[in-house]
């Protein structure tokens, strides 16, 4: 568990949902993501900056700014580094073509493989009409449900004395998480058919913060995935092979920290 990790070269790498200014944003499993793999090209799939959270109160630690250095650092040292922006960090959707610090900002990208395989590259947030107030119970299991029950007798015996008609929240509940799900199995669905439309064998995306690789209909459906809870960012081999890592669990580096790091739990429902 102490032995040094090697630094591994790619030819791409996609990371997305950062939320730099979030208190839940783990600048620390990044930064050291960042300082054990490097690679040609990077592109940032959005919600880089969450400029939403800083409007409402500002909170920009030093990891932040050694994230923002440490990219800034790999641009000058050749790596190619394109910004989709998100809906957090919308303020850079007027700047398409610009370059700060050698960091290039574009709406959306086609990206080729190095098999040729051809992706779009986009963020995802203008096909979640509303950002979803359900998704929030999305990844939540059996137990989540028994608290739902024991919150549901004690609402029932409150609204009984007021004299309030009866109203189920676990009821409630357990209807968001089947919402929920659907919604993210719809999302997929809608973004891989504008890829269709693209006439790509694949599309990379993030926003809703679920990771995962699979084919949708014929195309190839990629999520980065976000760096508040699971740490994980998609790699492209030499070869075009796509690859899913999460630092926290897959590296040696990451697990020692995670076991001295404070657990910081925030709301991240406007994701």
């Amino acid at each position: 568990m102490t032995g040094q990790v090697e630094t591994r070269h790619f030819r791409t790498l996609f990371i997305s949902d950062v939320h730099l200014g979030s208190k839940a944003a783990r600048t620390d499993f990044l930064l050291d993501f960042l300082r054990y793999h490097e690679a040609d090209t990077i592109f940032l799939v959005g919600d880089i900056i969450d400029g939403w959270r800083l409007k409402r109160n500002w909170y920009w630690p030093q990891g932040c700014n050694d994230v923002v250095q440490k990219l800034l650092r790999k641009a000058r040292k050749g790596t190619r580094i394109v910004y989709i922006p998100g809906n957090h960090d919308e303020f850079l959707r007027s700047f398409p073509g610009t370059h700060f610090g050698g960091i290039e900002v574009a709406e959306r990208a086609i990206h080729e493989m190095a098999d040729g395989r051809k992706y779009l590259i986009l963020h995802g947030d203008e096909f979640d009409v509303v950002v979803r107030n359900a998704r929030l119970l999305a990844y939540l299991g059996d137990w989540a449900y028994d608290a739902a029950i024991v919150i549901n007798l004690g609402l029932a015996a409150i609204r009984r004395r007021l004299g309030m008609p009866y109203w189920s929240f676990s009821a409630w509940a357990k209807l968001q998480v089947k919402h929920a799900v659907n919604f993210i199995g719809e999302f997929q669905r809608v973004v891989a058919e504008e890829a269709r439309r693209h006439n790509v064998e694949g599309v990379i995306c993030g926003h809703i913060h679920h990771a995962v690789m699979e084919d949708i209909d014929g195309i190839h459906y990629v999520n980065t995935g976000d760096w508040v809870e699971s740490c994980t960012a998609i790699v492209e081999h030499q070869d075009g092979r796509l690859e899913m890592i999460s630092w926290q669990r897959d590296t040696a580096a990451a697990e020692i920290k995670a076991l001295a790091a404070p657990q910081i739990v925030e709301d991240m429902r406007a994701a």
